[in-house]
């Protein structure tokens, strides 16, 4: 990062009123951490000043009272790890339980690497909790800083009522070294740029640093009234709570064996996807097609269908056509369109991931991809209605955390959820590829570990593996949907 952009406490006195900052932040519980983790961040905080990668508090701008969420990239990238995004989630419950207009500096390359799964969950509750904010009437701005990448703007940075970015900043689904790593080939120049966002209608514009508290302080005066006359009540929403974060013991050999000949057998491309599950296992399917507004992408299926005799509405990701031809905005956008249909017509939602990753083209960035990933965990966590999603298969990225924040998570044996491609972890941690397997393990990615952190509720067992039965693997599956649709529908 230039030397010339503000750090997070730099940011926070050239913009907030004099002497009105309060600090929200609470020393850290670091029981857990091993060694060199624990040794990693006293690195980090003696580079970066802070003790973590967020600070938050309150303050007033220019007589406005805020909460802030501010990033700081010089600790390890700005990465959020768990306790990092605790730190957020309670920052925005506060701002919420207050009344407090929220502002939110980004500066992050995503999710952290060393926490792998179990942080990468975390952008749900920070989305969720922002869901619960806004849905209070409470104005929600975001300050998108260089650079702000991954898991951050594909969730709450872009979730705010009004978006500027600093100029210059790289902004970005996924950052260009990864790209370059699993690619071979550098990105694009001038796609993940500011201002070239601004043209695409993604942000709303370019603010430097110093035009900061001017343009927060407009925005704050014409929103000052939702503060004031909404009579939303928080707890309507539902709560995603952090996790802890807990040491975990170095990977045996046997279990990076384990974890990776899973995530090899799911790249299988004879491995049974959606439309078998609901060939084999639906009472009934009714395909629909599109988003109802001029853009159609076969990556999504969505469909009325029936397991067991209860009608549902299903969004499933369709291996099929995401080899040749990666799932992009509209196939999110189609999948919000199953979102709102099902809540329209009372219908318990099935949502079906699988996927080796969302699109990570120039095409996709121009065309808010972040955004609709954001969009559709926004969506997910604030359903009314029973959902149910299935980690059938690969689970890479933001595209399968869009669809994954239901009321209940099914995971087949061999399933997975990783951040990135087990390739591109191994890219940042160990500028190769070749540690893919020990990191997947290191990162809890299987669907036994996931289990055991809490992030799953149902493992499907694959005996023999899903591509040796095809049938009788989706008949559990679908028995498996049917007995949490019920469950759902019993609580009321």
């Amino acid at each position: 990062m230039s030397t010339s952009r503000p750090g997070a406490q730099q940011l926070i006195a050239s913009v907030v009123d004099a002497d009105s900052h309060v600090s929200w932040d609470q020393p850290l519980d670091l029981d857990g951490l091993d060694d060199t983790y624990r040794a990693t961040m006293a690195k980090a905080a003696e580079r970066a000043g802070t003790d973590e990668s967020i600070l938050t508090g309150r303050a007033t701008i220019r007589g406005h009272e805020v909460a802030l969420i501010v990033g700081e990239f010089r600790f390890l990238g700005g990465s959020i790890g768990r306790a990092a995004a605790g730190r957020i989630v309670a920052a925005i419950r506060r701002a919420t339980t207050e009344r407090l207009p929220l502002i939110a500096a980004t500066a992050s390359g995503g999710t952290r690497m060393q926490e792998g799964t179990p942080a990468f969950m975390t952008m749900v509750d920070i989305s969720a909790a922002v869901v619960a904010h806004k849905g209070a009437g409470l104005p929600y701005l975001v300050y998108l800083r260089h650079p702000t990448t991954g898991g951050v703007f594909a969730s709450w940075g872009s979730l705010g009522h009004v978006t500027i970015a600093e100029p210059g900043a790289l902004i970005g689904f996924l950052g260009p070294v990864v790209y370059e790593t699993v690619n071979g080939v550098p990105f694009p120049e001038g796609v993940q740029l500011a201002e070239n966002l601004v043209d695409k209608g993604i942000v709303d514009a370019v603010v430097p640093a110093e035009g900061l508290a001017d343009i927060a302080a407009r925005a704050l005066t014409l929103l000052s009234a939702t503060t004031e006359g909404s009579t939303a009540d928080p707890s309507d929403h539902p709560t995603w709570p952090v996790a802890p974060f807990v040491s975990r013991p170095e990977p045996t050999e046997q279990e990076i064996a384990t974890v990776w000949a899973a995530i090899e057998t799911t790249r299988r491309q004879d491995r049974p996807g959606v439309r078998e599950l609901l060939r084999y296992a639906a009472d009934d399917v009714i395909p629909l097609n599109g988003t109802g507004f001029g853009e159609s992408d076969k990556g999504v299926m969505l469909a009325l269908a029936s397991f067991g005799g209860r009608p549902c509405v299903l969004v499933g990701q369709d291996r099929r056509y995401q080899v040749s031809e990666s799932m992009g905005p509209a196939a999110l956008r189609e999948a919000r369109r199953g979102m709102r249909m099902a809540t329209e017509l009372g219908l318990p939602l099935v949502t079906v991931i699988d996927t080796p990753g969302a699109d990570l083209s120039p095409n996709a960035e121009e065309g808010a991809l972040a955004g609709e990933i954001a969009r559709c965990i926004a969506d997910m966590t604030s359903l009314t209605v029973p959902s149910v999603s299935v980690l059938l298969g690969e689970g890479t990225g933001g595209g399968a955390l869009a669809l994954l924040p239901a009321r209940r998570v099914i995971a087949a044996g061999n399933a997975w959820l990783s951040p990135l491609p087990p390739e591109g972890a191994s890219a940042i941690v160990f500028k190769d590829t070749d540690h893919a397997p020990l990191l997947a393990a290191r990162q809890r990615v299987g669907a036994r570990q996931m289990l055991e952190d809490g992030l799953v509720d149902v493992i499907v067992a694959e005996s023999p593996a899903a591509h040796e039965d095809p049938e009788a693997f989706a008949a559990a599956i679908g028995s498996a949907i049917t007995a949490e649709i019920d469950g759902l529908l019993a609580q009321g």
